[in-house]
C-alpha cells in the first residue's frame, strides 16, 4: 500500500483509512478504494497489484462501504481515543477475533476505519455506536441527590443497631458511597461539582417541603429519590432531567418527559432472550414453563409465537402446574431424548421455578439439557448453584461484572481504600448510573441528545437509553449470562 499511495502522490495512511478491511500487503486482484483526483495512475496490467475503483469523495465511499458490510457484519467506524479494551468489552468479541476480521488492525487503530466487529445476527442493530467520554474545559455542574436517610428516626440510635436491623438504611448508604466515589473520580478529572444532598425521610410531606423550600431547579441534574411515587412527584414539580435509580415495577407508568429509568424494563429482558434464542436454535425441543397467572401466560404466549416464527421451530411445549406445582411426570411428558431439550421459565414463583429445575437436573444426566430465563429473580437464589451450573443456566441481567477488568478494578480499589470495605451491588450501581449520566453532562451536550450519540458500559451496567413518545428515557442496556460448570458467569452476549 505504500508503494501505491507514492505512485498516487498521497499519504500511505490516507490510502489505508479508505480501504480498512485490506492490510498493508495487499493480494493480486484485491479491490481497492481511491479518491477521484488520482484516476491519472497507470501501470502495465501484468504488473498491477490492485484494481482500483474511484469516488467523487472520501465520505461517500465510507458511506457505500459501510452499507455492503452492514449485509453481513455488524460495523464500527474508529474515533478519536477508541482502544482495543473499550472495544473487546463493549462489543463482547477478543481483540485477536476483532484483527482476523481486520487484518489492518495488525498497525492499530485509527480514527476513521471502518471495521468489522463480528458476523452479523439476526436482530443486531444497525446503530451500534459507543459513546465517546468527553469533558468541556473548565465544566461545573451542580448536583442534588435525593435519598430517604430517614435521620429524624435514626440520629438517636446506634450504627451497629441501624445496619443490622435496617435493609434500607444499607442500601440507601450504599448508593450515598457510590456515588460518591464517581464524583470523585469526575471531579479529579477537572470537573468541578457542587453536591447537594437531601433526606426524603419516607413522606411525601417531606418531599414536598424539600420542593418549596429549594429552588431545585437551579441543578444540572437530580439523582433519586429511591420511591417511584416520589420520583413521579419530583419529576413533575422540575424541568430538569430527574434519574431514577433503582427498578420498580411501577416505572413502566411514568409519563414526564423529564424522567430517566435507569433499569430496563422486564419487557426489555423477555425482548433480549427472544432474539438470543432465534438467533442460536438449529434443532431444539422447546418447552416453556408458565405458572398459569395472567403475566406468566402472556410471556409464555408471546415467546411461544415469536420462536414456532422460526424457520427451525415446528412446535413450542407449554407446560403450567396443577394443583399448584408441576410434577415430574409433566416434564418427562415432552422432553425428547434424541436432540437438545431447552426449557424456557417464565416465571418467578418459587414453586415452579424449583420444580422446573429439579426436574430438568434430575433428567440432565441421560437427557440434552439447557435452562433458560429471561429474569433471575429471588427464587432462583434458592437453587443450588451447582443445579444451576449443570444446566447451563442461561439469563438476561442488566448487570455483569468483569473482575479482571481495568474499570473494575480500579472502582474496587479506590472503594475499598475510601471505605475500608468492597463495594455492594448498589454500591457498584449508583456509581455506574452517577459517572455515566455526570460524565455526558459534562461534554456541554444536553443530557438527552448525548443518549442520541451512543450506548456506555461502565463498571457492570450497559447504559443504552431510548427516548420514548412521552420523552420519557429509557435504558434498554442488558446482557445474556451464562452459568458455567466451576459456578464461574460467562457473559453471551
Amino acid at each position: 500500500m505504500r508503494t501505491i499511495a507514492r505512485k498516487l502522490e498521497m499519504r500511505t495512511k490516507d490510502l489505508l483509512r479508505l480501504n480498512p478491511d485490506i492490510g498493508r500487503k495487499p493480494q493480486a486482484n484485491t479491490v481497492i478504494v481511491i479518491p477521484n483526483n488520482k484516476l491519472n495512475f497507470t501501470e502495465d496490467t501484468s504488473q498491477k497489484e490492485a484494481i482500483v475503483v474511484s469516488s467523487d469523495n472520501e465520505e461517500e465511499v465510507l458511506k457505500n462501504k459501510k452499507e455492503e458490510l452492514e449485509k453481513n457484519f455488524v460495523t464500527y467506524e474508529v474515533k478519536q481515543g477508541d482502544a482495543f479494551y473499550s472495544l473487546t468489552r463493549f462489543y463482547n468479541v477478543s481483540q485477536e477475533e476483532l484483527i482476523r476480521l481486520n487484518p489492518s488492525l495488525l498497525d492499530g487503530l485509527k480514527a476513521g476505519q471502518l471495521i468489522k466487529i463480528k458476523s452479523r445476527q439476526e436482530g443486531d442493530a444497525i446503530d451500534n455506536s459507543i459513546y465517546q467520554d468527553s469533558i468541556v474545559e473548565n465544566t461545573s455542574l451542580k448536583v442534588a441527590l435525593l435519598l430517604p436517610f430517614k435521620t429524624n428516626k435514626y440520629d438517636t440510635i446506634a450504627s451497629s443497631e441501624i445496619f443490622t436491623k435496617s435493609k434500607l438504611a444499607n442500601i440507601v448508604t450504599d448508593v450515598y458511597l457510590g456515588a460518591e466515589i464517581a464524583i470523585d473520580s469526575l471531579t479529579k478529572q477537572g470537573v468541578s461539582i457542587e453536591l447537594s444532598v437531601f433526606d426524603t425521610e419516607r413522606n411525601s410531606t417531606k418531599i414536598d417541603s424539600i420542593l418549596i423550600a429549594n429552588d431545585l431547579n437551579e441543578n444540572d441534574v437530580i439523582i433519586g429519590p429511591l420511591y417511584s411515587e416520589e420520583a413521579t412527584v419530583v419529576a413533575s414539580n422540575l424541568e430538569i432531567p430527574v434519574v431514577f435509580p433503582l427498578y420498580s415495577k411501577n416505572q413502566s407508568t411514568f409519563s414526564s418527559g423529564n424522567l430517566i429509568t435507569t433499569s430496563p424494563e422486564t419487557t426489555t429482558f423477555r425482548e433480549e432472550l427472544i432474539g438470543f434464542l432465534k438467533d442460536s436454535i438449529t434443532n431444539q425441543n422447546i418447552i416453556l414453563v408458565s405458572d398459569g397467572e395472567a403475566a406468566s401466560d402472556f410471556s409464555s404466549r408471546h415467546i411461544k409465537q415469536s420462536l414456532e416464527a422460526h424457520d427451525s421451530v415446528t412446535t413450542v411445549h407449554v407446560v403450567k402446574p396443577k394443583d399448584g406445582y408441576i410434577a415430574r411426570e409433566r416434564f418427562t411428558d415432552v422432553f425428547k431424548p434424541d436432540i437438545f431439550n431447552w426449557v424456557v421459565i417464565a416465571s418467578d414463583n418459587n414453586v415452579i421455578v424449583a420444580d422446573a429445575i429439579n426436574s430438568a437436573n434430575s433428567l440432565s444426566d441421560s437427557l440434552s439439557m439447557r435452562v433458560f430465563s429471561f429474569n433471575k429473580g429471588v427464587a432462583y437464589d434458592k437453587i443450588d448453584n451447582f443445579k444451576l451450573a449443570k444446566l447451563n443456566y442461561t439469563y438476561v441481567s442488566d448487570e455483569f461484572v468483569d473482575e479482571a477488568s481495568p474499570s473494575t478494578q480500579l472502582f474496587n480499589t479506590q472503594y475499598l481504600k475510601k471505605n475500608n470495605a468492597l463495594p455492594s451491588f448498589y454500591a457498584t450501581k449508583a456509581f455506574d448510573i452517577t459517572y455515566d449520566i455526570l460524565m455526558r453532562l459534562a461534554s456541554g451536550d444536553d443530557l438527552k441528545a448525548t443518549f442520541q450519540k451512543g450506548a456506555s458500559y461502565r463498571v457492570e451496567t450497559k447504559f443504552d437509553y431510548l427516548n420514548t413518545p412521552t420523552g420519557l428515557s429509557e435504558n434498554k442496556g442488558a446482557f445474556i449470562v451464562r452459568y458455567n460448570k466451576d459456578l464461574s458467569l460467562t457473559r453471551l452476549k
